[in-house]
This record gives C-alpha cells, sequence and structure tokens, in this order.
C-alpha cells in the first residue's frame, strides 16, 4: 500500500449518492471531504453500503476513480471488488487497480454456495490478479454462507490477503482468527465494533461513519488508548442509531438519515426501495440527540 497504510481504525463503508437516476459526483466528492474531516482512517467505496450489486462496471469505476483522487493519500482507499463469479471478480479487482485504490474488499461468493476448495480458488485468483492486499468480507446474512475458520487459515497464507472484514456475528471468531492467522479482523457491524476491538481486532468498516464519522473515530481510538471506560460511553450513546440504521436493508436507512442533515438525496437502486413509516420514526428519534453534531457537517450542496 502506499505510504505503508495500515487497514486498521475507523474505515467508512462509503455511500454512492444518486441524483435523477444517476451516481452523484457532486455529493460524492463533499461526502468524501466530510468523512475525512471526520477523522476516519480509510474509506471504502463500492461495498454493500455503496450499492455495489446494481452499480454498472462504469459507474463502480467512475465511484473509485473520484474517491481515490478526492482522498488524495492522505488515507487507505479499500475498493469493493466482490462478485459470485470470479472472472468478474478478478475483473474488477483489476479495475480498482487501474483506478489508483489502496486495497480490495471481497466478498464471499453469495448464491453459488461454494464449497471450500472453491472458496480457495476463488479469492486466491483475486489475490493473485494485482499486487494490491486484500480484505475478506465474510457476511453469511447477505451470502448464505460462511467463510469456514479452516478456509481463511489456508487463505491467509497468501502474502497480499492481509485482514477479514467479519460480519458473521460471532463474536469468538475474532479470538479463533487471531489464533492461526495474521489478518486484521475489522468489524463489520457497528453493534459489535466495542467487542471485537477489545477481543483485538483491529478496526471497523462502519455504516455508522457515513452519519457521525467523529463519535465513531473516538469510540475506535479510545480502545487504541486503552480507555474502555471511554469507549464504553461511546458504544451506548450510538447503540440506538446503529439499531436504527439496520432496521431496514442497509443502505436505505442511512441514505434517509444523510438527507435528513442535507448532505445527499435519499435515492437507492431498485430493488431497494422506500422503507417504512415505524423506521423513519426510529431514525428522526434515535438522530435527535445529535442534530447539533450533524448539522455541523457541510451539505453537500
Amino acid at each position: 500500500m502506499r505510504n505503508h497504510m495500515r487497514l486498521e481504525g475507523n474505515i467508512v463503508a462509503l455511500v454512492t449518492p444518486f441524483r435523477n437516476g444517476a451516481v452523484d459526483a457532486e455529493a460524492l466528492r463533499a461526502h468524501v471531504d466530510r468523512v475525512l474531516a471526520g477523522g476516519v482512517h480509510g474509506i471504502s467505496p463500492c461495498g454493500t453500503t455503496g450499492e455495489s450489486p446494481t452499480l454498472t462496471a462504469h459507474e463502480h469505476q467512475q465511484v473509485i476513480e473520484a474517491v481515490v483522487e478526492r482522498v488524495a493519500g492522505r488515507v487507505p482507499v479499500i475498493a469493493g471488488a466482490g462478485s459470485n463469479c470470479t472472472t468478474e471478480a478478478v475483473r474488477q479487482a483489476r479495475a480498482a487497480a487501474s483506478a489508483g485504490a489502496d486495497a480490495i474488499l471481497s466478498v464471499t461468493p453469495y448464491y453459488n454456495r461454494p464449497q471450500p476448495t472453491g472458496l480457495l480458488r476463488h479469492f486466491r485468483s483475486i489475490a493473485d490478479a494485482t499486487s494490491l492486499p486484500v480484505v475478506l468480507y465474510d457476511v453469511p446474512g447477505r451470502c448464505a454462507l460462511e467463510l469456514p475458520i479452516e478456509t481463511i487459515a489456508a487463505l491467509a497464507e497468501h502474502p497480499l490477503i492481509v485482514a477479514i472484514k467479519d460480519a458473521t456475528g460471532t463474536i469468538g471468531n475474532v479470538t479463533r482468527i487471531r489464533s492461526c492467522t495474521n489478518l486484521a479482523v475489522l468489524s463489520g457491524d457497528d453493534a459489535v465494533t466495542l467487542p471485537i476491538l477489545a477481543l483485538g481486532g483491529s478496526g471497523v468498516i462502519s455504516v455508522l461513519s457515513n452519519v457521525l464519522a467523529p463519535r465513531v473515530t473516538q469510540l475506535v481510538d479510545a480502545v487504541r488508548d486503552g480507555d474502555l471506560t471511554t469507549a464504553r460511553e461511546q458504544h451506548d450513546q450510538l447503540y440506538p442509531l446503529v439499531m436504527a440504521l439496520f432496521a431496514d436493508t442497509n443502505p436505505v436507512p442511512v441514505k434517509l438519515a444523510m438527507a435528513a442533515a442535507g448532505w445527499i438525496d435519499p435515492a437507492v437502486r431498485p430493488p431497494l426501495g422506500s422503507t417504512t413509516d415505524d423506521v423513519r420514526r426510529q431514525l428522526d428519534r434515535t438522530l435527535a440527540p445529535f442534530q447539533e453534531e450533524l448539522l455541523g457537517g457541510q451539505p453537500a450542496r
């Protein structure tokens, strides 16, 4: 990675703003500025939160290039490059490298339900495709398949597979992965960032950071400093909002929260759609204590 950047700390799982059906490049650049000002340690575009399944190949490249240009080397850019088709995942990895990304985030192949030998072949093919570090993305709730620990250990032998984003909900995985690999373990769920960090995790790829990047950075930094009391206070204050952000399919609620602050249009791509009134009320209620902080951010336009 350029400048020996490390994959740790508060990494924002960046939304992709849309307007009139197209990527809103102006709002995207403004949001990159906003999260950088919030002290994030990395930016991850074109993942789940970035609605990668509905981005065209051109849009995928457009978003990564725009983020890389705006970041200008200040923090690592970990670009989504995953598919249930190995050939397509390899193409995305090479495209991310050509766009200037510092690392790639690659999700477990969804729908296919590959066996361990297939998983090894898939991820090794991606890691062999470029010279970029690879972050495995284990999210069984979306992929109907959890990466076996034995497979993670085998993949960790590849010199470019350096980290794993764990969104399994199984806290014990942190210890199991650390006991048999040197991979950095990144929380893939804001609700469990604190326990994952406390067990030796290296950071979080955070949805919440789209809304309150400084707060997530404070939580991560408090754990790094050994101040678990402050970290728990941050976790307790943020937890109701985290629950609201995941009360409907991500990124529908987080885009609504950002729209409420005047930062982006709340539009999502089909097949995602609008949420319920109950979710909107939950969002309004849990955002209320943070209104002053949100209004301190700069609107997209």
